[in-house]
C-alpha cells in the first residue's frame, strides 16, 4: 500500500485536535475551579485532597477511559497540586485510548470489545498504581520543576515591549480562536468517550480538529520563541489571565500530542508495518510480554492500541502481555510531562516499563 504523507499528516492533525477538544474542557475547567477557589480561600496552591491520598486519587483518575486524565494530572503535577506518587499512579493505571478498543468504542480499530479483559486490566492497573505510587511517596520523591505561579510575578511591563503582532495573536486572535474551536468540539469530544459522534457534521468536525491542532502549534511556538514573557503578563488575578495560562497549557499539550502521534504512528504503521507486528505478537509468550511492554511504553497511545487489537484478533494471545502493555503505556499525558520536566517524564516511563514487566510476568505465573 502506497504511503500518502499528506493524508498521514492530516490524520494525525485531526487526532491531536480531537484529543485537544476533550483536554481543553479539562484544563480550562480546572483553571476556572482553581480561580474560584483562590478567590474564596485566598489559596492558589491548594492541592487536590490530602497528600496521603494522592496515589489513590491518581490511580482512579488514570482508570478513566482515554488519555484526558493523564494530561490533566501532568498539568496538576507541574503546578505542584499532586505528588509524584499520585502522578506515577495515574500513568500506571491508565490504559489510554486502548480502553476504547477493549470497550468496543474505538474509532482507531474496527474490532469488537472485550469487557472482561478491560475489567481485569483496570483492576491490575488500579492495584499496581496505588502500590507503586505509595512507594514513591514513602521514599520521598519530589518534583524538581519550578512552579510557574511562583515565578515571573514581577516585571509585568516586560510584556508590553514584546512584538506587537505576537501579543495580539497570543492575547486575542489565537486565544479566542482556540476557545471557540474547543467549544465547538466539546459535544463531540464528550460523545467520543462512548464511541459516539455527530455524524451530520463529521466533515466539519474533522477540519476544525485539524485547524485547532495547527493553531495550537503556532500559538505554542509563538509563546516560546517570540512572546516569551507570557507568565509575567498575568498572575492569575482575573478570569482571563487564568484562562490565558490554561490556553497556553492546551496549546503545549496539543503540540506535543501531535508530534508524538506523528512519530509513534510512523514507526508502528510505516517503519514496522502490520505484517511484521503480527509476527512479533505470535512469538513465545515470554517474548510477547516483553515486546508488548516495550511497544506500550512508546509515547502516546498508538502502541497500546496496537497490542489491544492484537489481543482481540490473534487467537490465544496472552492477557498477561496486554496487562504489561497497559501498565507500560503513559498515554498522551507523557508529552506535556516531557515538555515541562524531561527528567520526571523519563523516570515515569522507565519505572513504568519495569513495573509493567514485573506485573506482566506475575500475571503469567498466576495463570491469568
Amino acid at each position: 500500500m502506497e504511503f500518502n504523507l499528506w493524508s498521514f499528516i492530516l490524520d494525525n492533525l485531526e487526532s491531536a485536535g480531537a484529543i485537544g477538544g476533550y483536554v481543553s474542557l479539562s484544563i480550562i475547567g480546572f483553571a476556572l475551579i482553581s480561580f474560584a477557589t483562590k478567590k474564596r480561600h485566598d489559596n492558589v496552591e491548594s492541592q487536590i485532597g490530602p497528600i496521603w491520598a494522592h496515589p489513590i486519587i491518581g490511580s482512579f483518575l488514570g482508570a478513566v477511559p482515554g488519555c484526558g486524565a493523564t494530561i490533566v494530572v501532568a498539568s496538576l503535577y507541574k503546578n505542584k497540586k499532586i505528588s509524584f506518587g499520585g502522578l506515577f499512579a495515574t500513568f500506571i493505571s491508565t490504559l489510554g485510548e486502548g480502553s476504547f478498543v477493549l470497550l468496543g468504542a474505538s474509532n482507531e480499530a474496527d474490532v469488537s470489545g472485550n469487557l472482561k479483559a478491560y475489567a481485569m486490566i483496570t483492576i491490575f492497573g488500579l492495584i499496581a498504581g496505588v502500590f507503586f505510587g505509595y512507594l514513591f511517596d514513602i521514599f520521598g520523591f519530589r518534583a524538581v520543576s519550578e512552579n510557574n505561579k511562583e515565578t515571573h510575578v514581577e516585571d509585568q511591563k516586560i510584556q508590553i515591549k514584546q512584538n506587537a503582532l505576537a501579543g495580539i495573536f497570543i492575547e486575542n486572535l489565537g486565544f479566542y480562536a482556540i476557545i471557540a474551536m474547543a467549544i465547538f468540539l466539546a459535544p463531540g469530544s464528550i460523545m467520543a468517550l462512548w464511541g459516539g459522534g455527530i455524524d451530520s457534521i463529521s466533515s466539519l468536525t474533522f477540519w476544525v480538529s485539524v485547524v485547532l491542532t495547527a493553531t495550537c502549534v503556532v500559538y505554542y511556538c509563538v509563546s516560546i520563541f517570540i512572546y516569551k514573557h507570557h507568565d509575567c503578563y498575568s498572575s492569575y488575578n482575573s478570569i482571563k489571565s487564568s484562562i490565558l495560562h490554561a490556553i497556553l497549557d492546551v496549546a503545549m499539550v496539543v503540540t506535543y500530542v501531535f508530534i508524538g502521534l506523528f512519530v509513534a504512528n510512523y514507526i508502528i504503521d510505516v517503519l514496522v508495518g502490520a505484517e511484521t507486528f503480527d509476527i512479533w505478537m505470535r512469538s513465545s509468550v515470554y517474548v510477547v510480554i516483553l515486546l508488548a511492554a516495550l511497544i506500550g511504553v512508546t509515547p502516546g497511545c498508538g502502541g497500546v492500541i496496537a497490542v489491544a487489537v492484537a489481543f482481540i484478533t490473534i487467537p490465544n494471545f496472552p492477557i498477561a502481555a496486554l496487562i504489561a502493555a497497559a501498565i507500560a503505556t503513559s498515554g498522551d499525558g507523557i508529552f506535556p510531562l516531557l515538555a515541562e520536566n524531561r527528567k520526571d517524564g523519563f523516570i515515569v516511563s522507565g519505572f513504568g516499563l519495569l513495573v509493567a514487566l514485573v506485573v506482566g510476568y506475575i500475571a503469567l505465573a498466576l495463570g491469568i
